[in-house]
């Protein structure tokens, strides 16, 4: 079927993914415990506010230069660290409007969405009650960092989460992460699908 493309199906592939994981995260206490998760325990209990909105520039303004130092030091201490390895998204082949509209509505609004309420909303939220925050922060990046796969990623991705974890405990909310987390994937969308001669510029 012609509307069965690549995109169709990493889209809905994604999407059921994270409803799967959003379901086990949160159902499986349920289940164990007989004990709900609150809109407060993954830092939605209240309305995204103005603080919300102004506070993220600023976010990612200290992202950009948290993942440049650390890349650099990567780059300097590990002598088979890439910086350009690639990453697959699971959409290299877009050639149609709603195939690149697909890919945007994936990468820059569901995948955000979903990973701030797993990663900075539940397992923040869960870890910080037990231990100092900012091994919670750690452990958390960590984890993030190492689902996306290749090193630099990695890298960049631990450097975005701590900052994501920063914004949730300065808010009490996953608000402005997840509207860090959107900003920063809506750029590196516009540079991989819309614009990608702009990273071979940015990189000479």
């Amino acid at each position: 079927m012609s509307w069965l493309s690549p995109a169709v199906l990493n889209t809905s592939l994604a999407a059921l993914l994270y409803l799967i994981t959003l379901l086990i995260v949160i159902g499986m206490p349920w289940l164990v415990k007989k004990r709900a998760t609150r809109m407060n325990d993954i830092g939605l209990g209240r309305l995204m506010s103005w603080m919300d909105i102004l506070i993220t520039p600023a976010g990612l303004i200290i992202y950009l230069i948290l993942s440049s130092v650390l890349i650099l030091v990567a780059t300097r201490l590990l002598p088979w660290f890439d910086i350009n390895q690639a990453q697959d998204v699971g959409f290299d082949q877009l050639g149609q409007r709603y195939e690149y509209i697909l890919a945007f509505i994936t990468l820059v609004i569901v995948a955000p969405i979903s990973e701030e309420i797993i990663f900075r909303g539940y397992l923040y939220g869960k870890l910080k009650k037990f231990v100092p925050f900012w091994i919670s922060i750690i452990v958390t990046s960590l984890l993030f960092g190492a689902i996306h796969g290749s090193w630099n990623l990695a890298v960049d991705t631990f450097g975005l989460s701590i900052v994501l974890c920063l914004l949730r405990e300065v808010t009490g909310s996953i608000w402005s992460s997840i509207l860090l987390h959107m900003t920063k994937n809506g750029i590196a969308f516009y540079i991989l699908f819309i614009n990608p001669l702009l990273l071979a510029t940015i990189v000479r």
